[in-house]
């Protein structure tokens, strides 16, 4: 997975007061959790866009003081009517620990049941995953292909050894629905005839024998 690295001071205050300083300094108070005491620091509020406001998964290599520190996105705050960063929330990564993070799905091919007038639908634009962090996925990809109208996609077809995704086994993370513009029974008229023409097949087959009795 992608890192991003993110430049931090440590904090001698906590209070309100220091905490207000901070982001009218343009500053976003941050913490970051782990095995040991939470170290509180502060950053540019510009240097956590590249992390926030995006599509895709990054893993955070954390500089404080010099001190480098592994870490995912655990939590953020944003002000209600503004939008900006209030504060932030680190996790410490361990090579050894397995951390569970959002990562974002990706559909790939082209869906049977698009093309005969269905509708995608994707509630889940981001799946949790858990794993070791030398395993975190970029990203779960999902080939839509062979979904017909009336498909879903459930979590329990995720198939892989790296990492668990961390959603019941029923959720349902594409489906293909049917609209008013879908061509009515065009998947299964597909499947029709490609059983028709392998009956025509096994027909002049099965001919050539008896016309060459008759020809006997």
């Amino acid at each position: 997975m992608k890192s991003i690295t993110i430049t931090g001071t440590k904090r001698e205050n906590v209070g309100k007061k220091s905490t207000k300083a901070l982001r009218d300094a343009e500053l976003v108070p941050c913490v970051v959790y782990g095995e040991q005491e939470p170290i509180n620091f502060s950053t540019d509020e510009k240097t956590l866009g590249s992390l926030v406001y995006t599509p895709e998964a990054h893993t955070v290599e954390l500089i404080v003081d010099g001190q480098t520190i592994p870490a995912v996105l655990q939590d953020i705050q944003f002000h209600p009517l503004t939008d900006k960063i209030l504060h932030v929330d680190f996790y410490q990564l361990r090579d050894d620990k397995p951390v569970v993070m959002e990562v974002p799905v990706r559909l790939t091919g082209r869906s049977r049941g698009v093309v005969n007038g269905g509708v995608l639908r994707q509630p889940y634009r981001k799946v949790r995953v858990k794993a070791l962090p030398s395993n975190l996925p970029d990203e779960v990809v999902i080939d839509i292909t062979p979904m017909k109208i009336g498909m879903k996609y459930y979590a329990s077809e995720v198939k892989t050894t790296d990492y668990t995704l961390m959603h019941p086994d029923n959720t349902v993370i594409v489906a293909v629905r049917t609209a008013r513009t879908a061509i009515k029974g065009a998947d299964d008229d597909d499947e029709e005839t490609e059983e028709g023409a392998e009956g025509e097949t096994s027909t002049e087959e099965g001919a050539t024998p008896a016309e060459d009795t008759a020809a006997e």
